[in-house]
């Protein structure tokens, strides 16, 4: 199939399958969509599938971003149900970092790749010194700033999470526990934000990536109807029915956690996806 031996395709499918339900778990657990799991993972993937450097990262991102749609629904709910979820910070932040997706769907056309990586790196990296390293003390303010300044906050949330490909959490939780939100509320909060971030962000990057097919005829990845645009439909089939299926199982854990444990298994998991980009930007 596409060129691709069928024991080596079997192989990737169940590896796929597999990876989704591990982001589900970990939306539900941390509220961050899934994303800074699904992104390395895709990129291993395009490696595979031989799709040039130059569109790689953007395929990753833009795909990522369409499977953090149902995974966010689905962990969104979830802790709604146990009333953990802060509206009234979705309803402020809802124009603004639709905003900021759209812009950073526009970046995203003309970037170069290791832009992506950069900010991926930067971003992941600044979180998991919070969580590992901080405590209560390490705080701007002991409540959320309004206005002009909470709006600002959410453009700059969708223009990085756009560019990164995920769903906003790493971003709303730092954001939130900087201003004494505590950790639970804060990856409540941030599962609803991946749906503000996903769905515009998905239909950013099939905008940013449409001329592509025509420029890399060659790619199998980038042509429909595997892909539209930046957005591989391959990869969106495998990696929902897993993700959707495990994201309650994240949540629930996420319930089970104590603050102190559920904020160094963020960090942890953050500094190791930081890792792995900065090894593939000095590479």
């Amino acid at each position: 199939m596409f060129g691709i031996p069928v024991f080596e395709l079997s192989w990737l499918v169940l590896g796929l399958l597999a990876a989704g339900a591990i982001t589900g778990v970990l939306a539900g657990l941390f509220g961050v969509g899934g994303g800074a799991v699904a992104v390395p993972i895709l990129y291993e993937l395009f490696r595979f599938m031989e799709v040039p450097e130059e569109v790689r990262m953007p395929l990753c991102i833009g795909t990522s971003l369409a499977i953090i749609v149902p995974t966010s629904l689905r962990s969104f709910y979830a802790h709604r149900a146990k009333g953990a979820v802060d509206m009234s910070i979705l309803k402020k932040w809802a124009i603004p970092v639709v905003a900021g997706v759209v812009l950073g769907s526009i970046i995203a056309r003309y970037a170069p790749a290791d832009l992506f990586k950069i900010v991926f790196v930067v971003v992941a990296g600044i979180s998991a010194i919070r969580l590992l390293f901080g405590n209560d003390k390490w705080r701007l303010a002991d409540d959320l700033p309004a206005g002009w300044i909470m709006k600002s906050y959410g453009v700059l949330i969708g223009v990085l999470s756009s560019l990164m490909g995920i769903g906003g959490g790493q971003l709303s939780n730092l954001f939130m526990t900087f201003y004494g939100r505590p950790i639970h509320q804060a990856v409540a909060t941030s599962s609803g934000l991946g749906i503000l971030i996903s769905i515009p962000g998905a239909l950013g990057y099939i905008y940013a990536g449409w001329p592509r097919a025509a420029e890399f005829p060659d790619v199998i990845a980038l042509q429909p109807p595997l892909a539209l645009g930046y957005v591989s439909l391959l990869g969106f089939i495998l990696f929902i029915p897993t993700s959707v299926v495990a994201a309650p199982f994240g949540v629930r854990l996420a319930h089970a956690l104590s603050k102190s444990r559920l904020e160094k298994a963020f960090g942890i998991f953050l500094l190791a996806v930081c890792l792995r980009f900065l090894i593939s930007v000095i590479t």
